[in-house]
């Protein structure tokens, strides 16, 4: 049963906030060239969330009969099959209130997996009235899953300390490199506090399975924004990781200010992105206006691209390649790197 909910006016403006950056991340705002169908199906959405604001603004509780609301989706592509889920059954009642417990799997590495806690299915309005940018309270995107995969293939290209910005509730590309890889040090990051709550929980979970290296794993908030949080670790990183961190015009230069100042001279940033209009285009340049080195490459992982080919040539409704194929750019502070090979 969904939990009533009683909205303070002063919420009313981060409700719209909240709610227009998940729209943001599965293209709900939609761009002027899509087309009559795709606006169809915004509209929708859109609607949702309109009729969800309107609620607050009138300081209305929600109406529980309400479908729409409660299960606004935007996942109409959910995932790649690259790791396999399997429910764990938990005797710890406080972890039955927010999400439950599951084991992910490598379909393609299957020595290696983790214990996550996430949130999966509908979007409860709960989560969209959030502060900060909770599109990673949500589930697991098709691009982070994507870096997990890609992270665990290229597990020997990672050493000394690594970082994952923007990893939401469950930063599983970071958790899978502190699983897989001789590295020093893994910091799990988010701009978002009940986020990193979670990714806590997460990392005790994996650490008492005994599933770490000898790597330190930690976790912290990371707002792109804040120069205290930037200016604690500057410097640091050998190797950043960010998935599907791009769609959000007021952090994109941001994001690239924290990546130039957070790696190393000769470190290296690895972004998995979908084009998502001109988003992934718009970060480039102001990548390379920073002074980053930037490469894009659109063919990266064999068994990603394959299922890329599959989705395209069944006509799948639900998969979007602007939305949901991510393109990975590398950047450094040097010339661009070599091509990576499948």
């Amino acid at each position: 049963m969904e939990k009533e909910l009683t909205v303070r006016p002063e919420k009313a403006k981060q409700s719209l906030w909240a709610s227009s950056s998940l729209a943001e991340k599965e293209g709900s705002i939609i761009p002027n060239h899509q087309s009559a169908q795709e606006l169809n199906c915004g509209t929708d959405v859109a609607r949702a969330r309109w009729t969800l604001l309107r609620q607050v603004l009138c300081q209305k509780q929600l109406d529980s009969s309400n479908s729409e609301l409660k299960q606004v989706s935007v996942r109409r592509f959910s995932t790649f099959d690259l790791f396999t889920r399997s429910r764990v059954v938990t005797l710890d009642t406080d972890d039955l209130s927010d999400g439950h417990w599951v084991e992910y799997r490598s379909a393609s590495f299957p020595e290696y997996s983790a214990f996550l806690r996430d949130n999966v299915g509908p979007i409860r309005v709960d989560e969209v009235l959030n502060s900060f940018d909770n599109t990673g309270n949500v589930c697991v995107w098709p691009s982070e899953e994507v870096m997990a995969h890609y992270c665990l293939k290229k597990r020997h290209m990672f050493s000394g300390a690594v970082c994952e910005l923007g990893g939401g509730m469950t930063c599983l590309a970071g958790l899978m490199v502190a699983i897989c890889a001789d590295v020093k040090e893994v910091l799990l990051s988010d701009g978002n506090e009940k986020a990193i709550q979670n990714v806590r929980r997460v990392i005790e979970r994996n650490r008492q399975a005994g599933v770490f290296g000898s790597a330190q794993v930690s976790s912290r908030v990371v707002r792109w924004d804040c120069e205290s949080d930037i200016t604690a670790l500057e410097g640091h990183f050998d190797i950043i990781m960010c998935a599907d961190c791009l769609f959000l015009d007021q952090y994109r230069g941001s994001l690239v200010d924290a990546v130039r100042r957070l790696l190393r001279p000769d470190g290296t940033a690895l972004v998995l992105a979908p084009q998502r209009g001109d988003t992934l285009g718009a970060f480039c340049e102001l990548a390379k206006g920073a002074g980053l080195a930037v490469h894009r490459y659109q063919q990266y992982d064999e068994e990603v691209w394959d299922v890329h080919l599959k989705m395209q040539r069944e006509g799948k409704e639900a998969y979007d390649e602007n939305l949901h194929y991510p393109l990975l750019l590398t950047l450094t502070k040097g010339p661009p790197l070599a091509s990576p090979t499948l």
